[in-house]
């Protein structure tokens, strides 16, 4: 027993945040970084991020079977989207196109600290909208 006297034991919990990733197949998390483009209606709500692999891994012939969907795992739990297609070249997938959509804020507030969290343990950044084109700063 671990000493107390009313049969409580302590458990320690880790403080190191979970990686996020993104699966094809449950449990296996897809080498490929994808290219990301978000669209958002004028309020604001609902929009959607496109997600375009090239050459995945999920493609390989090893994989694991049918794809049946893209997994967005982080220390938060799990998004899914079951909008997903392949792009043939001469009759070979080729990349796998999948779009995540969101109808609420809170969705999409949600979904960016995915990205956050994905851009950050693959040591990416974010790039686009009027800072994308913006002069860098020379200040010294």
């Amino acid at each position: 027993m671990s000493g107390k006297a009313n049969g409580q034991r302590k458990i320690a919990l880790s403080t190191i945040p979970m990686a996020a990733a993104i699966q094809f197949f449950r449990g296996t998390d897809e080498p490929v970084v994808p290219d990301i483009r978000l669209t958002r209606s004028r309020d604001g709500r609902t929009g959607q991020a496109t997600f375009v692999f090239e050459e995945p891994a999920a493609l390989a012939p090893e994989s694991f079977g049918d794809i049946t969907g893209m997994f967005l795992v982080d220390e938060e739990g799990e998004l899914v989207s079951r909008d997903v297609n392949a792009r043939f070249v001469n009759g070979k997938a080729s990349a796998l196109e999948a779009t995540y959509t969101w109808k609420t804020t809170a969705d999409f507030e949600r979904f960016m600290r995915f990205a956050q969290r994905y851009a950050d343990s693959h040591e990416l950044g974010f790039s686009g909208g009027p800072e994308k084109d913006a002069p860098e700063s020379t200040d010294a």
